[in-house]
């Protein structure tokens, strides 16, 4: 049976899942939701999910939210990228460090930086924001300096998690010359069988809409 996965490409969040279950030849379809037109914060979207987020995963009769808990129930149904025994905790730890100080900073500061209409864009917020990804980028970069994965000796869901928003064009203060040991790392990932970019796994990009304010 086909999972469904509610995303839309400019979702670092849904990569996480969409990378992850690609990955891991998992079968599933994108769902577009039009995210900068409201369709998340509206009906039908808000009985799927009240927390008016995406993704969402749905598969076999079970809806799922949360990036997080979807790359584990993907591991857990494929045996796929999880973490080597001993590693469960480890694998957990980058998991909620990565939502909380990296993708979840990411995800707002490209947001103002890109998506607002630039006459509504607070610029000493964007600089404080970025001013904090860069601590979190030379946690992540030192971290990755010794080792080729975030968890143990081969890829793991940590890894899609932590790179979903690093390979976004759009400006939000990260360039990739600057961390070296992320740079390699990303090219890790992206060498491994079936990667593919953002937005050619989920519909919808910035050139398919006009900024909106």
């Amino acid at each position: 049976m086909t999972a469904d996965l509610y995303c839309f490409g400019e979702s670092g969040n849904a990569y996480k899942v969409a990378l992850t279950m690609t990955l891991a030849g998992y079968d599933w379809r994108p769902v577009f939701v039009d995210f900068f037109n409201g369709e998340a914060r509206r009906e039908p979207f808000l009985t799927l999910n009240p927390m008016a987020e995406v993704p969402v995963l749905v598969d076999e009769g079970r809806t799922l939210t949360q990036s997080a808990v979807m790359q584990l129930h993907v591991t857990r149904k494929t045996g796929r990228f999880g973490a080597a025994p001993g590693d469960e905790d480890e694998l957990l730890r980058w998991l909620f460090w990565d939502n909380h100080k990296l993708s979840g900073q990411i995800g707002a500061t490209r947001f103002l930086r890109n998506f607002l209409n630039p006459a509504k864009r607070p610029l000493e917020v964007i600089a404080w924001q970025e001013a904090r990804l860069k601590v979190a980028y030379g946690i992540l970069d030192r971290h990755l300096a010794a080792r080729d994965w975030v968890v143990g000796q081969a890829p793991t869901i940590a890894d899609f998690a932590c790179c979903s928003y690093l390979y976004y064009p759009e400006p939000f203060g990260f360039i990739r010359a600057d961390w070296p040991a992320i740079d390699r790392w990303l090219d890790r990932i992206a060498a491994l069988p079936g990667w593919a970019h953002p937005y050619d796994l989920m519909p919808g990009r910035p050139s398919d809409r006009e900024v909106r304010g």
